[in-house]
C-alpha cells in the first residue's frame, strides 16, 4: 500500500480525480487528492495573489505526514509537485508527471513560453485581475472527452492565481534524482517537451505513454490509474 498524492492542473480542484481515485484505493492504496489554495472550493476574489509557493506547501502539506508517498501532478501542477517531491526527503516512493510542466530552479511556469505566449498570459492577467481565466468548451475539442465531460470541467472550472504562473520554483534537490515517472498524452503531441527529454536521461526517470488528450484523468481514467499502480509495482 503507498499513499497517493494527486494533484490537479490549472483551474480545477482535487474533484478532477473522483475517478482516479475510487480505482486507486479498490486497490487497496490510500489517496489523497489536493485542492490548490485559490482553486476550486477554496476559490475567494483575491486569490489572484495566491503564491507559487503556497502551492507547494499545500502539498508539502498533505505529503508531510505521509510515509511511501507517490506525488503526481498534471499540466501546471507538474511545477508545484516537483518542487513539493524533492522536498519531502525519504518518504518520497515517486513522482509522476502528468503530461505537465516540470519545475526548473529559478523559472516560472511562463518561463518556457514564447515571447508571444507571454504575452498573451500577460494580456490575460491584465484583463482578468491577476487571474488566469478557464478554458472554454471550443478548447478541449480534440482531446478524447466527451460533450459531458467537457462540460463538466467547464461548468467546474474556477479562474486560476496569475501570481503561481509567474513566480520562479526552489527547488531543494534536482528533480532529476528523484525517482520520476512522465505521462505523455500523446493526442496533445508525439513527444515531450526538450526540457522533459533531458531529464528523461536520467537514470531515476521513465517515460509512459497514452493514448489520449491533455485531461486523462476524465478521458481515460483506468488507463491512468493502471499507469500509476504500475509505477508502484516497479
Amino acid at each position: 500500500m503507498v499513499n497517493f498524492v494527486l494533484v490537479p492542473g490549472a483551474w480545477l480542484g482535487a474533484w478532477a480525480w473522483d475517478e482516479v481515485g475510487e480505482l486507486l484505493r479498490a486497490e487497496g492504496h490510500e489517496v489523497y487528492p489536493v485542492t490548490l489554495t485559490g482553486l476550486a472550493e477554496l476559490h475567494q476574489p483575491d486569490s489572484a495573489q495566491t503564491s507559487q509557493a503556497q502551492h507547494v506547501a499545500d502539498i508539502v502539506d498533505v505529503a508531510g505526514k505521509l510515509s511511501d508517498v507517490v506525488v503526481v501532478g498534471h499540466s501546471y501542477s507538474g511545477i508545484p509537485a516537483g518542487q513539493a517531491a524533492a522536498a519531502i526527503g525519504d518518504r518520497l516512493r515517486r513522482v509522476v508527471y502528468v503530461d505537465s510542466n516540470i519545475p526548473l530552479d529559478g523559472q516560472s511556469f511562463a518561463d518556457g513560453w514564447s515571447p508571444e505566449g507571454r504575452a498573451w498570459l500577460a494580456g490575460q492577467l491584465a484583463e482578468s485581475g491577476g487571474f488566469w481565466p478557464p478554458l472554454t468548451a471550443e478548447d478541449y475539442a480534440g482531446q478524447d472527452l466527451t460533450a459531458e465531460q467537457i462540460a463538466t470541467i467547464v461548468k467546474r472550472s474556477t479562474p486560476h492565481p496569475g501570481r503561481a504562473l509567474t513566480e520562479p520554483a526552489e527547488l531543494a534537490r534536482p528533480i532529476a534524482e528523484l525517482p520520476t515517472t512522465y505521462v505523455k498524452c500523446l493526442m496533445d503531441g508525439p513527444t515531450p517537451s526538450a526540457v522533459v527529454q533531458d531529464h528523461l536521461a536520467s537514470p531515476h526517470w521513465t517515460l509512459a505513454e497514452l493514448k489520449t488528450g491533455h485531461w486523462p484523468m476524465f478521458s481515460r481514467p483506468a488507463e491512468l490509474a493502471d499507469v500509476l499502480l504500475s509505477v508502484v509495482e516497479s
